[in-house]
Order: structure tokens, then C-alpha cells, then sequence
């Protein structure tokens, strides 16, 4: 049909043709003054180079000026963190995306099958989602924050957290190690917080004492050891924890009356969390040594051995010691005493000796 026939047919009106939609978008067109002994491919990667390396520099200074704006809106180091990380992350999606699109490939042609995609989800993105979902109720419910010293109960690890991502958590140990922790394992365990509100922690000394000792003097003596430890909170108003106030000074209270100790309980405050071992060593030596000084003493285990006419026989033998052992004043072990048992003992066998010697 030519058009004569189709001018007829349409009485005398031309047809206009249909405009047609372009799908997808051809590479970048060789600009007419670029050499010809430079390739086409060699140019668009040069500019996909430049735009990609060009966002990167923009989106640090994205960063620096939105920097203070975000930090007051927010108030929070990690969502901070998390929105700057966020916007320099969009700035570089959409260089990568502008690239792509200098050699023809729109993000149509990036997307794969449903079924390959749903794999992917299922195989490999799924731990990843899963962390990225607890990183946001991470950053919503705010158990811990960057700078909180923090305890993981499973491993009994300290340390302090350095940042907090969507996906995982950095921390430093106590030891000077590096933990890279995921926000799904994190959310699945127990975390105890130090610094979340108040960096002042209590602790307890259980320490039990004889009944013949000094009850009084024994726990001014622990009370006392604790207040001149460099660390150790000395007074001042109590403390509050929630609905409850603690008295901010060392106190020693009786916890029980044992069947051959009184068990003592030292209770005070330590002005930083992470010197814990250092205080509790501190506090424990000053205790030992006021403990000596006041002739109180610290129970031990004793075993007594009974024999009879049914155990049998069992041989003795004594010596004559080489040299006495140290006497330690007012120790639990009194081995001044038992010393001079002995020598007594080994004196009245010389003299037995001596006397049957003189009979014969």
C-alpha cells in the first residue's frame, strides 16, 4: 500500500506515526573532539573514575558541615554516626549508579530473577538483614553507647565501646584487644552496662572472723581498710539507685553466724569501674594487714584424726626441729604455739631416754 492509497483511504488526512519509548539508555556518545587514537571504552572510564572519585571528596565534606548540625540534633555519638555514615553512603550509591550509566547499564539491567533473588535473600543476605535490623533496635533502645564500659556475661569480657555500626558493634577489651561483635549476636546476650548512668559501681568483700575475735573492732578494721584506698569512694551523701539510697561510705555489716565464723560483709563504692581488680586488691591487703595488727583472726579448716581399739595401729615418729618456723602475730595459725608443744613433747622423751639410760 503506498500512499496515495493510504491518503484515500483516510480521506485525505496523513496518519501521524506513533512515538516511540526508548527502554534503556545507550552508553556515553564519543564526543567529536576526542582523538581517535584514545578507544571510546578508555574515556568513559575515565569519567566514571572522576565521578566516583569526586563523590568520595564531596561526601567527606558532606560530612564535615553536616557534622555539628546532625550531632545537636540527635545528641547520640552512634546515631551521629550512623546518619553521616548514611548520607556519604547515598552520596557514593548514586556516583556508582551515574558510572554504570556512562557504559549503558541502567539499574535494570542489574536487577536478577526473582528466583535468583530470592536465593540470594535466603543464602546470603539474611544474617546480613538480620544484623542490620538489630542495629536499629540497638540504636533505638540504647542499651550501651560509644564510650560505655561494658561486660559481655557469657565470656566475662570487659572493655569499652568504641563504635556502634548498623550492622556490627566495635569494642576494646581491658586486655588492649580488638572485638568485632554483630548486632544480632549482641541483641542474643546478656550485656551489663557499668557507665550507663553513673560510672561509680559497688562492691562487696566477704571476709569471716573467729568467735573468740573483736566483732566491733573487726569491722571498723574493715571499714577503715577500705576508706584509705586511693579509688574507693571515703563519704558524702548517699546514693541512689532507683527508688532505693545506699550509704556512700564504706560499710560492714554481720551477714550470718557461721558454725565456726562470723561472716562479715563489706560493702563500698569504687569511683571507676574499669579499676575494680586494682581497688579489690588494695582493699583486701589493708584488710589482712589491720587484721594482724588487732589480733583478729581468720578461721580456717581443721581435721582432727580419733583413733580406738578398733582403727588398728598407727606409728609415730617426732624429730627435733632444725629451726622454729616465724611466728606471724595474731595470725589464724598460731604456730608459735604449736612450736613450743612440740619442743615440750621432745623434751619429755629426752628425758624418758635419759632416765631409762641411768636405770640400766
Amino acid at each position: 500500500m503506498d500512499v496515495t492509497t493510504v491518503v484515500l483511504q483516510t480521506g485525505g488526512v496523513t496518519p501521524t506515526p506513533t512515538p516511540t519509548i526508548q527502554t534503556s539508555e545507550g552508553p556515553l556518545p564519543r564526543p567529536p573532539w576526542l582523538p581517535e587514537a584514545i578507544p571510546s571504552f578508555a574515556f568513559r572510564l575515565f569519567i566514571a573514575v572522576a565521578i566516583l572519585v569526586v563523590a568520595y571528596y564531596l561526601s567527606k565534606l558532606v560530612r564535615q558541615a553536616l557534622g555539628r548540625r546532625i550531632a545537636r540534633r540527635f545528641k547520640r555519638p552512634s546515631v551521629t554516626r550512623t546518619v553521616l555514615r548514611g548520607v556519604q553512603v547515598g552520596i557514593m550509591l548514586l556516583a556508582l549508579f551515574t558510572s554504570l550509566g556512562i557504559f549503558g547499564l541502567g539499574f535494570g539491567n542489574l536487577a536478577l530473577s526473582v528466583g535468583v533473588f530470592s536465593a540470594v535473600v535466603g543464602v546470603i543476605l539474611a544474617p546480613i538483614i538480620g544484623n542490620l535490623l538489630s542495629g536499629i533496635f540497638i540504636l533505638n533502645e540504647q542499651p550501651y553507647e560509644i564510650g560505655d564500659m561494658i561486660e559481655l556475661a557469657d565470656t566475662d569480657t570487659k572493655g569499652f565501646v568504641e563504635d556502634i555500626t548498623l550492622s556490627y558493634t566495635k569494642m576494646f577489651t581491658l586486655d588492649n584487644t580488638f572485638i568485632v561483635l554483630p548486632n544480632g549476636a549482641m541483641r542474643d546476650r546478656d550485656v551489663v552496662n557499668y557507665s550507663a548512668e553513673d560510672t561509680r559501681i559497688r562492691m562487696t568483700l566477704d571476709v569471716g572472723v573467729t568467735y573468740e575475735s573483736d566483732i566491733p573492732t573487726a569491722r571498723q578494721q574493715m571499714e577503715a581498710a577500705a576508706r584509705s584506698v586511693e579509688g574507693v569512694i571515703k563519704g558524702g551523701p548517699d546514693i541512689r539507685v532507683g527508688s532505693a539510697r545506699y550509704p556512700a561510705s564504706p560499710t560492714c555489716y554481720i551477714r550470718e553466724f557461721g558454725d565456726s565464723e562470723v561472716a562479715l560483709r563489706l560493702r563500698y563504692w569504687a569511683k571507676e569501674p574499669y579499676k575494680q581488680t586494682a581497688v579489690r586488691s588494695k582493699v583486701l591487703t589493708n584488710v589482712w594487714t589491720r587484721f594482724e595488727e588487732h589480733d583478729i583472726e581468720i578461721p580456717y579448716p581443721h581435721s582432727h584424726l580419733v583413733f580406738d581399739d578398733t582403727s588398728g595401729e598407727m606409728q609415730v615418729a617426732t624429730r627435733e626441729m632444725e629451726s622454729e618456723a616465724p611466728s606471724s602475730p595474731g595470725g589464724a595459725t598460731r604456730r608459735e604455739a604449736d612450736v613450743e608443744a612440740q619442743d615440750a613433747v621432745v623434751d619429755r622423751e629426752n628425758e624418758s631416754d635419759e632416765d631409762a639410760t641411768d636405770s640400766q
